[in-house]
């Protein structure tokens, strides 16, 4: 029997903006909006955390090619502009066949084709398409098709929940089982690598110049050093972490990953489900585990 726990993860109000990346074929766009949101994990040294929204077919992309959604979250509008810019520019322009559009809508905008098209040289042209303006950069293998503007809108981050069982095979088996459930839905991403995250982390540390170490308290290893909140027989932990663009949308994301973990008979040695919280003092948005799931 896995035990939930009566606790809550802990979220916080972060800046977002989606893209909607376009390219030859499912292949390619999923190359350029994986080369985008490479070093995109966490804000604590990103600058930003982005992943993979969905998979877009013909029939739902602006070009009428295949493409993917991608979501991206920051702490600061500025920021979030800077990265956007950034990886547009160098992962997305430089990866063949691409093109980029927004995939929100929004009163502020994020400079994209609006700052890239200077890298056309002056040979660059611009075309208005039901009110939005579109930028034609010409590059190697055509022309790079950007739009005018992306656009911010509000989003969630830090929601999640902890895995904790009596070895990395059982746990690491549960956190993908949750994972490919959570993949299935919108509006949210699982910014880490493959969606999971062994290294949680705490606010603070011991060294003044770091703003976040490891959360010692679920350390296997430190057991017999820490307070830990870790019984004999847990010997490992993993955390999925969540961010989405409402409320609603985490709390699902959270809700279907963990009952996919209670309703797999097959999955062994899992003790407990938990979450990572900062006492309610660093964001508004407390998820309580057992309203979630109930």
């Amino acid at each position: 029997m896995i035990k939930v726990e009566d606790t809550f993860a802990e979220a916080f109000s972060m800046k977002a903006s989606r893209l909607i990346i376009t390219a030859y074929n499912q292949s390619w766009a999923i190359k350029a909006a994986e080369s985008f949101c490479g070093f995109a994990t966490s804000v604590i040294a990103c600058g930003c955390e982005a992943g993979i929204e969905s998979n877009l077919t013909a029939d739902q992309t602006p070009d009428g090619r295949p493409g993917v959604s991608v979501l991206v979250f920051s702490m600061s509008s500025k920021e979030l502009a800077k990265q956007i810019l950034n990886r547009t520019g160098q992962c997305i322009m430089t990866s063949p066949t691409s093109a980029v559009f927004s995939g929100n809508s929004g009163e502020e905008k994020i400079p994209l084709g609006n700052a890239l098209r200077y890298f056309g040289d002056g040979f660059q042209i611009s075309k208005m398409i039901d009110e939005k303006r579109y930028w034609r950069i010409p590059v190697m293998d055509g022309e790079f098709i950007c739009e005018d503007f992306a656009y911010q809108m509000k989003g969630i981050g830090g929601g999640n929940f902890l895995i904790l069982g009596e070895d990395i095979a059982n746990v690491l088996k549960a956190a993908e089982l949750a994972v490919n459930k959570i993949n299935k839905l919108k509006s949210v991403i699982l910014p880490f690598p493959g969606g999971i995250v062994r290294s949680g982390s705490k606010v603070g540390s011991k060294y003044k110049n770091l703003i976040a170490s490891t959360n010692f308290e679920y350390c296997p290893t430190l057991k017999g050093m820490v307070k830990s909140k870790l019984d004999k027989k847990i010997a490992c932990v993993l955390e999925i972490v969540i961010d989405g663009i409402k409320k609603e949308d985490v709390e699902l994301a959270m809700k279907v990953g963990i009952l996919e973990i209670l309703r797999t008979k097959s999955l062994t040695g899992i003790n407990r489900i938990s979450a990572g919280n900062y006492g309610g003092k660093l964001g508004p948005y407390l998820f309580k585990l057992k309203s979630v799931i109930a």
